[in-house]
């Protein structure tokens, strides 16, 4: 993986995340359009975080698929063995919400595998980024890269290695407080039944997979839609950290790229060890 893919991804993550806090924190934002109106505060940020992500990634060999690109071909698509996969703003309810919950995803795919992701959380100013073969990191308070010159060396000096240390006595699992699906109840209270407690953490957008690969909570199902924007750049940091996102009842991960970019329902877990 070259270097200066990685350095073009973080660098329009937040640039990306500039473009969005410049709306989020303008006073004159009336969060109370309807949200998918063209004068929205959402579909403002949201184009602006796509503009600025697309100029910088246009500028490397790879393809872009993102959001907004969703209704392109498959039969253009199939031949991407790279591309890039991007939602310039994950967690429309967050931000419409005005919870500080959203994030900038972008990933690097070859063979319908996430080998490189950046995740930029505006509002807490923390980047999470990792390269397969790397390692996986996080970077807090930082908005921008000081200069152009600045290497993944020296943004790995600056950020911790994933997962972080962690000294917690008892399990939690990333779900919803609010509304669990009847799946989902299920599935936590098979974990009740092997750990005992079982502890909640909520959280919006890509930041649930990352609390797993951080080494804050130990798992994170989700019975219900995503599309592969939402998961690909959390995919390649949680493997890069040690776990891993398999789709939910298989051994098998996530792929990307298909033809239908809906993923099937999925748990972010450790990666589970071969038994010889």
């Amino acid at each position: 993986m070259e270097q200066k893919y990685v350095m073009a991804a973080i660098d329009a993550a937040l640039k990306a995340g500039e473009r969005i806090l410049s709306i989020y924190e303008d006073p004159r934002s009336d969060f109370e359009i309807e949200r998918k109106a063209d004068n929205s505060p959402l579909t403002i940020a949201d184009r602006k975080a796509h503009e600025a992500i697309v100029a910088i990634l246009n500028e490397t060999p790879f393809p872009v698929l993102s959001e907004e690109g969703k209704h392109m071909d498959y039969a253009v698509r199939r031949g991407w063995d790279t591309l890039w996969i991007v939602d310039p703003l994950d967690g429309t309810k967050e931000f419409i919400k005005r919870n500080g919950e959203f994030t900038v995803n972008i990933a690097l795919v070859q063979n319908a595998v996430p080998v490189m992701g950046v995740i930029y959380v505006p509002v807490k100013k923390e980047l999470y980024f990792a390269v397969e073969g790397t390692g996986a990191y996080k970077c807090s308070g930082i908005v921008s890269l000081e200069d152009e010159g600045v290497t993944l060396q020296q943004m790995i000096e600056k950020s911790e290695r994933m997962p972080l240390a962690d000294t917690r006595d008892h399990f939690i699992a990333v779900a919803s407080r609010s509304h669990l699906t009847p799946e989902t109840e299920t599935y936590i209270a098979d974990l009740k039944k092997k750990h005992g407690s079982v502890e909640l953490i909520s959280s919006g957008s890509s930041i649930k997979i990352c609390l797993v690969a951080e080494g804050k909570a130990d798992v994170y199902p989700r019975f219900a839609p995503t599309m592969e924007w939402d998961t690909a750049a959390g995919h390649a940091i949680a493997r890069a950290a040690g776990m891993e996102v398999y789709q939910a009842g298989k051994e098998e991960p996530l792929r990307y790229n298909k033809e239908d970019l809906l993923n099937p329902w999925f748990i972010v877990e450790p990666k589970h060890t071969e038994i010889k």
